[in-house]
């Protein structure tokens, strides 16, 4: 192969591992249900809705008992199936690191000239690559057994771990940089390799053990994003899902190898593009760690994160990342580049027209792509838009009750423009009757991805639109919400146990009572009683999740309302 193909191949492996990369770390995939989105109140999980069902049951109203919801499917194997890809994708990417990938010929040479026999030599291989996925679920399994699914979910829905987060992956991101390297002792290393040289299963186990300890400078960043990543699902076992995922990319070059050592041959030679990866990662960390910052902005209404200023810094980010590409900017560890080769000039050319399409946002474009990761486009302090959605202060819709709506200062920031939503349960029941318009319940949240899509995708198709303006009364609870209770309106929970402080555990505390889930969005459509209506069978309308097909989403809409006005009859 000559070299000028060789070339070509390496940056098309380059571009498309870093786009698959940053797929990975900053897609919260769409589904029926958020529970990636991070969250400030502690909701109850299904092992607590088992345990307290019972005790739930006897306490109900009995309107509350008369309708029999049940709980959507929780779609765990998919979300842990999502863990397990964004740590292979992840995997995939500390392979190309400088501490590893220089290390796969010298590996794999060492297993099949050592073991005597192509067969052995596989068998060996094979052993180290388990080895490594032994270890990293170790790891795994470790912090899933010392913390738990609470714990890892408390993390996830804590203001200061978030901040912690945020900083940690910042910390990441400028180590990739190439300011510093995060390594373990090398005395850790040393003592790994000693053992390494005894032979056997057990020195291949240490030779193992020594890789991921040397290679930690490169794969250390990844990891952490990983385990912050699996952290924030509150899932227990997502931190050694998303090691398994990691650790079998990570140990697949080496059996695969190992298997066709012929293929070495057909690799691209070690050098400066190694670090371009590394950089190309640090910038997409730093740019992930700002979700983390604005969660904390939103549900703690400190309102001076706003939309403009992420898109600002990501707009930036994009512009110097391109010009890295080009060779105008070089770091510490990089290689003069003495031209630009054509498919880095294409990478280049990719990240200033995803940056070009975001410039609008900072006049208010919807960038619908993006809506599910941006703060909601009610922050936006300068919005030149008419799109429902944007600043609420632009254009206020009528009064269309003489109720003075409590707690609607809480909400300017995710506010849907054009829309009359309430936020307290028992004024849209009295509303509900003076209208007489039936109600929909949003349970929602501020730092809820599936929610903000759901908001820019379907709500704002005019027919949608036109139902929620016009023939519901929108009562949208925000369940991560930290602001404190007064002290009398303050309970303890008869579902969970516990004290209720917030307003946001408040309507948790509801969704999970009375509906059964603990999901958000999710849509409720009642009576002016309060009470689920039915259709024309007599069936329950059942509570809806994020449906992203607006036609369907629609019918779930008229259903509501056909119900409503055929009881008035």
């Amino acid at each position: 192969m000559t070299a000028a193909p060789k070339s070509f191949l390496r940056w098309v492996f380059l571009i498309c591992l870093v786009i698959a990369t940053g797929i990975a770390i900053n897609t919260q995939p769409a589904k029926a249900q958020d529970t990636s989105g991070v969250s400030f109140t502690s909701i109850p999980t299904a092992a607590d809705s088992i345990a307290l069902r019972k005790k739930a049951q006897h306490t109900e109203k009995a309107k509350v008992a008369k309708a029999t919801i049940s709980k959507p499917a929780t779609d765990k194997p998919k979300t842990l199936w999502q863990i397990f890809i964004a740590g292979f994708l992840g995997g995939l990417a500390a392979v190309i690191m400088p501490c590893i990938y220089p290390l796969l010929p010298l590996t794999v040479s060492f297993f099949t000239k050592k073991s005597g026999s192509r067969a052995k030599g596989i068998g060996q291989s094979l052993l180290y690559g388990l080895s490594i996925i032994i270890i990293y679920v170790g790891l795994g399994l470790i912090i899933s057994g010392l913390f738990g699914s609470d714990a890892l979910n408390a993390l996830a829905t804590n203001g200061i771990f978030n901040i912690f987060f945020f900083l940690l992956l910042v910390v990441f991101g400028i180590s990739f940089l190439g300011a510093f390297e995060i390594t373990l002792p090398s005395s850790l290393g040393n003592k790994l390799d000693a053992n390494a040289d005894k032979g056997g299963i057990a020195g291949i186990f240490f030779m193992a053990a020594t890789l991921v300890v040397v290679s930690f400078s490169c794969t250390g960043p990844i990891i952490g994003t990983l385990l912050v990543e699996a952290a924030s699902k509150g899932d227990r076992l997502g931190p050694a899902i998303g090691m398994a995922g990691f650790s079998a990319a990570l140990a697949l070059p080496f059996t695969a190898f190992a298997l066709f050592p012929s293929a070495l041959k057909s690799l691209p030679k070690s050098g400066g593009w190694l670090n371009t990866v590394k950089v190309c990662l640090g910038f997409l960390e730093i740019a992930f760690a700002l979700k983390f910052l604005s969660n904390v902005d939103l549900a703690y209404h400190w309102n001076w994160f706003n939309r403009d200023i992420f898109l600002s810094i990501w707009i930036a980010l994009g512009i110097l990342l391109g010009l890295y590409l080009l060779g105008k900017i070089k770091f510490s560890h990089d290689s003069d580049v003495d031209y630009v080769s054509v498919p880095r000039f294409f990478m280049a050319t990719i990240i200033f027209a995803f940056t070009v399409y975001m410039i609008p946002g900072l006049w208010g474009a919807p960038l619908k792509p993006l809506s599910a990761f941006l703060p909601p486009i009610a922050t936006q302090e300068f919005d030149l838009s008419q799109t429902p959605g944007g600043n609420t202060t632009a254009s206020t819709p009528a009064k269309t009750s003489s109720l003075t709506k409590k707690y609607a200062a809480n909400y300017t920031r995710i506010a849907t423009r054009g829309l009359d939503a309430w936020y307290d349960y028992d004024q849209a029941l009295q509303v509900s009757k003076e209208l007489h318009k039936p109600i929909m319940i949003d349970f929602t949240g501020f730092n809820c991805v599936n929610c903000r899509q759901m908001e820019a995708d379907v709500w704002t198709d005019p027919r949608v639109f036109n139902h929620l303006k016009n023939d519901f009364v929108l009562l949208q609870l925000v369940v991560d919400d930290k602001a404190e209770l007064e002290p009398s309106e303050q309970f303890t929970s008869t579902y969970s146990g516990k004290k209720i402080t917030t307003l946001g555990g408040k309507w948790s505390d509801l969704e999970a009572s009375r509906f059964n889930a603990n999901s958000q969005p999710f849509y409720v459509l009642l009576d002016s009683d309060g009470n689920m209506m039915t259709d024309k069978t007599g069936a329950t309308i059942q509570p809806s999740p994020a449906n992203y097909n607006v036609e369907s989403y629609l019918k779930f809409l008229e259903s509501g309302i056909s119900a409503y006005q055929q009881a008035k009859k």
